[in-house]
């Protein structure tokens, strides 16, 4: 079974990601910039409160 499954994923590989590597590479980074705002936007939450 498992066999069959990995003879499949290796030659539809390619047809299942409709997206190029490229544009995996930029959703994560755009992902990543994302957070890191979120993180600095709240930086300075925790000095306030106290």
């Amino acid at each position: 079974m498992s066999n069959s499954l990995l003879t499949f994923a290796a030659e539809h590989g390619e047809e299942a990601s409709g997206m190029p590597p490229l544009g995996f590479g930029l959703v994560a980074f755009a992902a990543f910039v994302f957070l890191l705002l979120v993180v600095l936007a709240f930086r300075s939450v925790g000095t306030r409160h106290r």
